[in-house]
């Protein structure tokens, strides 16, 4: 049992308290003392511009980093495919949680029928607005910020066929629709459905309790996932897409990346023994680029 108690940072948001909550539970489950601060984070107070023109990488995160290298918090808690592939200085990943549906579902709208043509679908997501303009060109898609319980409530009062959201998002706090759609055919973000435990690189007391929480299976995968973002100096502002799962002690890999509009599309397949994983992501990455990535990301530079 620790006398010390555990300042967990978390976003305001009812998934991002969920996440948080999730956390302090399994800390306490150990003997752990903790408690939540809840921290506003630059993502929740700007909710109408998209977050591929916002071009800011950690926009949900920054503020709780900010807080933890400040020592008003000991941890924090994120969506992982929030996370910058690169974090702030003094700060390290101390434990990654077993992963949930890491899938795409499509939120039907008011507008919604089957077999219609020309559809509105709405999402803030580039890499989600490609992939349906790859696979739906005559489509069009508009834009929608806010948490899960904001997106939800637009989505009731729209004419929107649809909104897209993260499966796990809305199945973590019981919110998913009974009618909503898979989208097995969408990859998802690096990372998307795991949670990440992050504290300052010096506390050792964090690392080694957070650290009994960690799930190596979802660490490797999510590892092999954000190395192929990384190399591809990718974030939201890009729309790359990786997805690692373990197959009989393999990592199988499937990554790609599409032009904005969704009409140009390099795709990867890979497979390698657990052991090699550590490489996996960023070879991935090369063979992308080198397939007609490079010429996808430069046209996205120029514009």
């Amino acid at each position: 049992m620790s006398a010390k108690t555990i300042r967990i940072g978390t976003r305001e948001s009812q998934l991002a308290v969920w996440q948080a909550s999730t956390v302090q539970q399994l800390l306490a489950d150990l003997g752990y003392a903790s408690e939540l601060v809840c921290i506003k984070s630059e993502g929740d107070t700007d909710l109408k511009t998209p977050l591929y023109e916002i071009g800011v990488q950690g926009i949900f995160t920054r503020a709780l980093d900010m807080a933890l290298l400040n020592g008003e918090i000991d941890i924090a808690v994120h969506s992982m495919k929030d996370v910058p592939t690169v974090m702030a200085k003094g700060i390290v990943q101390a434990a990654v949680l077993p992963r949930a549906n890491y899938g795409d579902i499509l939120v039907k709208g008011p507008g919604y029928a089957e077999g219609d043509k020309a559809k509105m679908i709405a999402t803030s997501s580039i890499r989600r607005r490609a992939q349906w303009l790859n696979r739906y060109p005559e489509d069009s898609i508009d834009n929608l910020r806010g948490n899960v319980n904001t997106r939800l409530r637009k989505v009731a009062e729209s004419e929107w066929h649809g909104a897209i959201f993260a499966a796990a998002g809305l199945e973590r706090i019981g919110l998913r629709p009974a009618d909503a759609v898979s989208l097995d055919w969408m990859l998802p973000a690096p990372a998307q459905g795991a949670i990440l435990v992050v504290c300052k690189e010096n506390d050792d007391h964090c690392l080694a309790t957070c650290g009994k929480l960690n799930d190596e299976v979802t660490a490797i995968c999510t590892r092999v996932e954000r190395d192929f973002l990384r190399a591809l100096l990718g974030g939201c502002t890009t729309p790359i897409s990786g997805l690692a799962t373990m197959v009989d002690g393999n990592i199988e890999f499937v990554g790609n990346i599409l032009s904005k509009d969704g009409r140009e599309k390099v795709e990867v397949r890979r497979t390698a023994p657990m052991v090699e994983a550590g490489e996996l992501g960023r070879v991935a990455a090369e063979e992308v680029l080198d397939n007609g990535g490079r010429a996808i990301l430069d046209a996205m530079k120029t514009d």
